[in-house]
Formats: structure tokens, C-alpha cells, sequence
């Protein structure tokens, strides 16, 4: 070869290795700058911390207004004894000396459609009488699925029967007793107000003295039954969210058809809480 070709094939074989380091660097560069940009958009893109769905109406006692946000509360809250929780029953204390014996003087005046849940009140006067202590009892209504959780397993629907104490200094405290039920036989109790509830939200149906028994409900238990229970300090599960409350999860598990869950579920919905932390809480076994 001549050396004016030779010097002709550097000079072309120089042209492409520089048009082939260039095509490479420009690529990654374009490469880059696309990943930079994709990161940037996801760092600036809003997350939702609070959704539409976390807007719950209120129907605790102390609620100072029918609709709040939230079954969460934000991270680093002073919180810490917050309900429902998941009992795990090989870390419950079964001997401590925390007993609690309770009976019903309840009379029920009203069911109500409330949307998200359904609500029987109790007559005024009515009481459950806790440790010798007398608290006015409000009213009952009911989770689908159950909002307590037992060594992990949720079952299809919980019933919390909620009683009040005020004390001199204006606090209320609560004593809440919550019995879970499974799926089984026809629940006679249940069926004697399933349908009594009015079928639009928002709607009250007075109950007719003797129609719907609250006894019906405590004879499905035994007084040993009775007497077997998980127990532990916690809050309201719907807003706001008070911190003064003595849970009381009955160990028995009745039964209701699927029929009569199945229809609870469908006029209120979803409506458990998720599970909160326990934060060293002792959680008594009976």
C-alpha cells in the first residue's frame, strides 16, 4: 500500500472511531438526563398520605363533629394507645390481677341506619354495671369484618357495646365490650332487629319495648364464658380517637348465618379500623 493510502485509511478509520465515541457519549447522555428526569418527577410527586377513603364519619360519644379524617393518624403522633389491636395470646399476662365482672340493665329505644354503620341506642337509664361501678350504657352497633384481630385471624364481623362513666372532672371514660361472631347458625338475637334497620342512611325506627332483647345476647353465653375474656386499655376506633378506654374482647365466638352478616356487611360496609400498635400495653388473658 502506498503511503498516501495508508495515511487516507488512518485518516477514515480515526473519522469513525471519534463519530462512534461521540454516538456513544451522546446516548448515555440522553440516557442520563432521562433517568435524572423520571427521578426528578417522582421526587416531587405528591404522596398521598391522606386519601378521600380515610374520611370517616364520626360516631363516637365525644365527636364534636359528624366528619373527620382518618382511621391513621401521621407518623411520630403522641398517641400510643391506640385500638383495634391484634391480641396475641402467648404474650398475654394470665396473671395478672386486672378482673372485671359486668351486668346488663339495658332497655333499647332506637335502630339507626348511620351509612357506615348500624346503631341500636339504649333507653335512658339503661347501665352496665362494671366491678360494682355503674356505667350509663349508650349503644351497640357493628364492624365488618372485625376490627380486633386474635393471633392474627380477623373474623367476619365484631359488635362493641358501649358504656360511659362521667367523673367529677368532666372526662368520660368508657368500658367498650366487644363480642366477635363467625359465620354458622341464624343468630337469634341479631334477627330480632336486622329488620327493624331503616334501609336509607341517616334513618331512626323506634323499637317497641320487648322486640329487641339484649338478655337474648348474653344467654348465648355461659357465666363461665362470661368470666373468659382479653383486656387492655385503649381508644374510641372511630373519631376523635379518645384514649380512655377498657376494652373487654369476650373469648366465646358466637355464630350468625352468612345471610344475616352478609346483610349488616352490605348496609355498612367496610368499616374496620386497621390495626394499631400496641406499645408495650399489657393485655390481660381471663
Amino acid at each position: 500500500m502506498k503511503p498516501t493510502q495508508r495515511r487516507q485509511l488512518l485518516a477514515a478509520t480515526l473519522v469513525a472511531a471519534l463519530f462512534f465515541l461521540f454516538s456513544c457519549h451522546g446516548t448515555d447522555r440522553t440516557r442520563q438526563e432521562t433517568v435524572h428526569t423520571n427521578t426528578s418527577q417522582d421526587a416531587h410527586h405528591p404522596i398521598d398520605t391522606v386519601s378521600g377513603n380515610n374520611e370517616v364519619k364520626s360516631v363516637a360519644p365525644d365527636a364534636e363533629i359528624k366528619t373527620e379524617q382518618g382511621y391513621a393518624f401521621p407518623r411520630n403522633t403522641v398517641n400510643q394507645a391506640q385500638s383495634p389491636i391484634d391480641i396475641i395470646s402467648a404474650k398475654t399476662d394470665k396473671k395478672g390481677s386486672d378482673q372485671i365482672s359486668f351486668a346488663f340493665h339495658c332497655d333499647i329505644d332506637t335502630a339507626e341506619n348511620l351509612g357506615h354503620t348500624i346503631e341500636l341506642e339504649f333507653k335512658e337509664g339503661s347501665k352496665c354495671t362494671v366491678n360494682g361501678k355503674d356505667y350509663a350504657s349508650r349503644q351497640f352497633h357493628f364492624h365488618t369484618p372485625s376490627e380486633h384481630l386474635i393471633d392474627g385471624a380477623t373474623f367476619p364481623m365484631e359488635m362493641h357495646i358501649v358504656n360511659v362513666l362521667h367523673d367529677s372532672t368532666g372526662k368520660d371514660g368508657y368500658v367498650v365490650i366487644a363480642v366477635l361472631f363467625k359465620m354458622g347458625a341464624e343468630n337469634k338475637f341479631v334477627k330480632e332487629f336486622l329488620n327493624k334497620i331503616p334501609a336509607r342512611e341517616g334513618q331512626k325506627m323506634a323499637i317497641q319495648p320487648g322486640q329487641v332483647k339484649l338478655d337474648d345476647l348474653v344467654a348465648q353465653f355461659t357465666k363461665n364464658e362470661l368470666k373468659s375474656y382479653y383486656a387492655y386499655k385503649g381508644s374510641l376506633t372511630t373519631p376523635p380517637f379518645t384514649e380512655s378506654v377498657r376494652w373487654v374482647i369476650v373469648k366465646h365466638v358466637l355464630e350468625a348465618s352468612e345471610d344475616q352478616i352478609m346483610q349488616i356487611e352490605k348496609m355498612e360496609g367496610n368499616n374496620a379500623r386497621h390495626v394499631q400498635a400496641i406499645n408495650g400495653r399489657v393485655v390481660y388473658s381471663r
